[in-house]
Parts: C-alpha cells; structure tokens; sequence
C-alpha cells in the first residue's frame, strides 16, 4: 500500500469540488489530502497515481520525483519493464518506454516506484534528443542527490549489453559531471 493515499474513486468534478473545499490538493496529475507535504514519497505516489503499478516514473517524471524539476511533464514518462510485456490503455495521455530495469535502478515508495537518480540521469542523456545545459544541470543535481559520479555512471551503462545510446550518453555524461 502506498504510505500516501492518492484519492481515487472520484470523479474529476468531485475532485476539483474537494480542491474548493480545502480538503485536498493536486500534485502532478494526483490528488493528496491536505495534511500530506509534498515529499518525494508524495510526489512518487503523485506519479502513479492511480496507474497500474507496473509503471515506473522516469525521465523528467523521476526527476520532479526527486525534487530537482519545480514540475512534472505533460504527458508523464515512464518506463515498465521488458518483461511485463504491458502497454497503457490507449486515452493515458503518458509517454511510456520498454527497457530493461536491472536491480537498483528503481527506488520504490509502497506501491509507486521511480528510477534511480543515477538511472534518471543515463536514461536522461539516453533518450533526450537534446542535451542542452538544462539537461546538464539536471544530470548533475541528480548525481549530487544520489552520491554517484561520473565514473559510476559509465560503469552502470557499461553494464547493460547493447545498450542503445551509451557512447553518446557517456559523452554527454562526461560533459555534464566532468569538474570543470
């Protein structure tokens, strides 16, 4: 069970009417009681939501998760595991990628689960067309939160066989957390 209850079973109207009343509150496309801070547990919660616990918040998600994006994304992105063999309902306005999720690459908060700050940041210089001094900041913000470097980041896509994009994501790694 998640330690945060995301109230579902309402309708958005009913929703918006309990936001009016003071009774909750939105946070990313959830909404929490009042009394509940918006922690990283909150925000992993938030996340999924009322989702299928398959899917694991990632990307810019994971990184409004761990407090280093002021907001989530529209549409969210998240990652489910090859193995799931699990794809959205067609009218989720969510961004979903198949990969392989190896142990420590998710963080899980009761039922919701989030990448890893060091996985965010390689999925981040993986799959982001542009890696802009945004994304570079954001890299770095993760692997200060998450205690890891840039030879601890090589070595994790190093581990991953045919990894699609490492080379590139280990040159934009490099940027990104090289001392300058």
């Amino acid at each position: 069970m998640t330690p945060y209850p995301v109230l579902g079973g309402l309708s958005e109207v009913e929703l918006q009417a309990a936001v009016l009343d003071g009774e909750c509150y939105r946070l990313g496309d959830a909404y929490l009681p009042i009394g509940v801070q918006p922690t990283i547990e909150a925000r992993a919660a938030a996340a999924i939501g009322i989702r299928s616990p398959r899917l694991v918040a990632a990307l810019a998600t994971a990184a409004w998760v761990w407090g280093v994006l002021p907001a989530p994304p529209a549409p969210g992105e998240y990652l489910v595991d090859i193995r799931a063999r699990w794809r959205p309902p067609a009218p989720d306005r969510l961004h979903v990628t198949e990969s392989v999720l190896r142990p420590g690459d998710v963080v899980r908060f009761g039922d919701a689960a989030v990448t890893s700050p060091l996985r965010t940041a390689i999925d981040l210089a993986r799959f982001r067309t542009e890696f802009a001094d945004a994304e570079a900041a954001l890299a770095r913000e993760l692997a200060e939160l998450g205690g890891f470097g840039l030879a601890e980041a090589v070595d994790a896509m190093e581990r991953g066989r045919n990894l699609h994009g490492k080379r590139e994501a280990a040159r934009r790694l490099r940027s990104a957390l090289s001392p300058s």
